[in-house]
């Protein structure tokens, strides 16, 4: 039986990688190598110190990560993938991480997380959307997507350019 409580929230390690990449294939299987923010996440490697996963009795079971980009010249994190295994879907684990992944960040003195993601998942973990035309993904994304918390507050303000390497 499955105990929320049982979970573990810890940062990603490299003996992590293998799992990480099989729960993230099974959310998004490939078509996600064709998305925007995936191409985001090739500009630049992900951070494992701001990468964290879900241990529940020693398996992982969902993971997300950070990729420190810049936007212009202003730092920010980019978020994703967040991935949980299809079988505890909807048991508050993506939340959780997402919680977690904000508050590491804060502590790392970061000050704008972006994503792209949908709305009503995010909202009520503070993302909100970003000004139309302000941020230039390598891809072309719907507007409405493309979402930010602010850890400082008017953070995404100093936000305007193309994504790059940080």
């Amino acid at each position: 039986m499955f105990d929320p409580a049982a979970i573990r929230y810890r940062p990603e390690e490299a003996s992590d990688l293998d799992v990480i990449e099989t729960i993230t294939d099974e959310a998004f299987g490939p078509g996600r190598y064709t998305r925007a923010a995936e191409r985001v996440r090739e500009l630049a490697v992900y951070d494992p110190a701001l990468s964290y996963v879900a241990d529940f009795g020693g398996e992982i079971v969902g993971s997300v990560r950070q990729t420190k980009i810049g936007v212009g010249d202003a730092p920010a994190l980019m978020l994703g993938p967040l991935a949980v295994r299809p079988f505890l879907k909807g048991k508050g684990i993506g939340k959780a991480l997402m919680r977690r992944a904000a508050q590491g960040a804060a502590e790392a003195g970061e000050t704008v997380i972006l994503l792209v993601g949908d709305q009503p998942y995010y909202w009520g973990l503070g993302y909100r959307p970003v000004l139309p035309g302000r941020i230039q993904l390598p891809r072309p994304v719907d507007p409405t997507r493309l979402l930010a918390l602010e850890l400082v507050p008017r953070a995404t303000l100093t936000l305007t350019g193309p994504v790059c390497r940080r």
